[in-house]
């Protein structure tokens, strides 16, 4: 009768030198040394799926070992290819055989490393290395990673470019669970598809500062869908300097602006008037201009018009795509601290625009509130990724089941100490 490992009484051994006797070496269960060697299971288990005709494995195809002998039992199985990704896999109640629930990769190296148990507890060890086929179809899922290497603020997110779309909710699984993040600090984080071929990271809260973050892609050679298979991507590292937030109160007319949540300044400022209120919510620095020349028909406001304007701009710091800065506005001076007259802008005097420009980085954290204005959107037109909650943030990976969803316009006054 074969016995079951799991009814078996587990001896402890406790180090009690007073009571042990000269002749004990170890302690074990049934008699079976802890430091015997494991019997040689090789030629007691097979291989079947993916590896079955002495060729290259099939990557279509799961892979599956089963145990050849009624006596035996399989206890673990770790298979993991020349890049440090392991197979997936379930294992049977009885243990006499595992499948791999995950796909292979395609043109990979694998080394499979089976534990298995005889009738009498005893263990034994198999492995098996094997080789996976290229795929015959050239189409090549390759990821772009960004931002480049650099030093950001802490509301940079991390994004992923696609060469091609993917659409369906089992095939973006595959491919994010296969793009890692890490960094340290350690923070809690997701992905979140923008569309079919964009997806953006970010942490619960803003990145901790002076952490490192590390990007990298674990697609090479996965199947993903029906001839589409995992290509090509750069891996990405940067880092973030200090925690710069600067936030700015429409209705006091006031810019305060915080480095690792003290208080490093604040700023007479002007923002948008009726009809052309300034965006609120949370907006990311996406780059620095020292001169932009700025005119009101790149917003839609007809030349020659009341509200037409053609004019030299310094110390352009810009917050989203369709031409929202803060900027010098010397011509706005004697209404900064009081009175709201931009086209939607934050304007300062030139000097506490130069002083905003070098100590501002990209990535860094402009947020607005009590403005008027709709609320910066979530994607599209720079980083508005923080407008969205954790919760409709992580509804955006196909990895949950929450509902995604954007974040309606807010027209409700907000408090300026929130940072």
């Amino acid at each position: 009768m074969r016995h079951s490992p799991r009814n078996r009484t587990v001896v402890s051994c406790t180090l009690l030198v007073a009571a042990l006797s000269a002749s004990t070496g170890a302690c074990g269960s049934d008699g079976q040394s802890l430091s015997a060697k494991p019997y040689d299971a090789a030629e007691r288990i097979s291989f079947g799926g993916a590896v079955g005709d002495g060729k290259k494995a099939n990557p279509d195809k799961p892979l599956e070992i089963t145990s050849d002998d009624s006596d035996d039992r399989i206890t673990d199985v770790t298979a993991m290819d020349a890049a440090g990704r392991y197979l997936a896999g379930e294992l049977s109640a009885d243990g006499s055989r595992w499948h791999s629930t995950s796909p292979l990769a395609a043109g990979a190296r694998y080394t499979v490393r089976v534990s298995t148990e005889d009738e009498d507890g005893a263990p034994g060890r198999g492995t098996r290395t094997f080789d996976t086929s290229r795929p015959t179809t050239k189409k090549r899922l390759n990821v772009t990673f960004g931002p480049k290497k650099g030093t950001y603020g802490v509301g940079q997110p991390v994004t992923a470019e696609l060469s091609q779309p993917v659409r369906g909710k089992a095939q973006r699984a595959i491919v994010e669970r296969a793009l890692k993040v890490d960094s340290t600090p350690t923070t809690e984080g997701a992905w979140h598809w923008v569309n079919d071929k964009e997806l953006h990271y970010r942490p619960k809260e803003y990145w901790p500062a002076r952490a490192t973050v590390q990007v990298r892609s674990n697609l090479p050679g996965m199947k993903i869908g029906d001839r589409l298979w995992g290509g090509s991507a750069k891996p990405l590292t940067f880092t973030t300097g200090d925690r710069v937030i600067a936030v700015t109160d429409a209705s006091s007319h006031q810019m305060t602006v915080y480095r690792n949540d003290k208080v490093i300044n604040t700023i007479p400022v002007t923002t948008g008037k009726p009809g052309f209120e300034t965006r609120n919510g949370v907006k990311v620095v996406l780059g620095k201009e020292y001169f932009v020349r700025m005119r009101g028909t790149s917003i839609g406001i007809a030349e020659g018009s009341a509200d037409s304007y053609d004019l030299p701009v310094y110390y352009a710091t810009r917050v989203t795509w369709s031409g929202e800065y803060v900027h010098a506005a010397p011509w706005s001076e004697g209404s900064q601290g009081s009175e709201n007259v931009s086209h939607g802008c934050t304007g300062m005097s030139t000097s506490n625009a130069k002083w905003f420009f070098d100590n501002i980085r990209e990535g860094d954290v402009v947020k607005v509130v009590n403005s008027y204005g709709h609320t910066m959107e979530s994607f599209g037109n720079g980083f508005g990724d923080w407008n969205l909650d954790w919760k409709k943030w992580e509804g955006g990976s196909a990895l949950t089941t929450a509902p995604a969803g954007s974040l309606p316009a807010n027209q409700v006054r907000l408090t300026p100490q929130s940072i």
